[in-house]
């Protein structure tokens, strides 16, 4: 006869007719109990002896490298405000140096200037003293001149007004009297 109900098939499938799945089965206990205590104990001894003391060889070695790679950053940090230090004083150095040499070439340019405008002054004086000097030469050849024609004219005058004959030196003698009156 052929199994009526389902659960009838399982106990006689299972072999025995406990009702009890075998895990929490009270008669396995003291032999699971066992195995787990073998297990702990088995990955405690691994973990203790050969996974941890890597671990922490290795936390030990990435915190070392991470205090290296920070005191080199430290140190880098030093040496890069160092030589930027350096570069300002450089810097200013270098501003103080063209500023000096401008001031040099400012003030040789200023002695050059000077020099030359004394020179053109020079110049202009002399040039100033020609043109008096011909100038005087010029006046003086034209008072000659009006001079002359101031003689002739006053002849001509008192010849002609007068009617009385003067020679050229009394007539000189005449407008020079005037002119030095005048």
């Amino acid at each position: 006869m052929a199994p009526n109900t389902h659960s009838e098939g399982i106990e006689h499938a299972a072999g025995h007719g406990s009702d009890v799945f075998p895990p929490f089965d009270p008669a396995y206990f003291p032999s699971q109990i066992f195995w787990l205590a073998l297990t702990f104990l088995a990955l405690y001894v691994l973990l203790s002896r050969f996974v941890l003391p890597r671990i922490a060889t290795t936390i030990e070695e990435r915190r070392d490298r991470i205090a290296d790679d920070l005191d080199a950053a430290a140190q880098a940090k030093a040496e890069a405000e160092a030589a930027g230090e350096a570069y300002e004083a450089s810097l200013a150095d270098a501003r103080a140096k063209a500023h000096a040499i401008a001031a040099e070439t400012r003030s040789a340019l200023d002695a050059e200037l000077a020099d030359e405008t004394a020179k053109v002054e020079a110049e202009l004086a002399e040039k100033a003293d020609a043109a008096e000097a011909s100038i005087r030469v010029a006046k003086e050849k034209a008072f000659a001149e009006v001079k002359s024609i101031a003689t002739t004219a006053t002849t001509v005058v008192v010849e002609t007004l007068a009617g009385v004959e003067i020679t050229d030196v009394d007539a000189a003698k005449a407008v020079d009297k005037a002119m030095k009156g005048a």
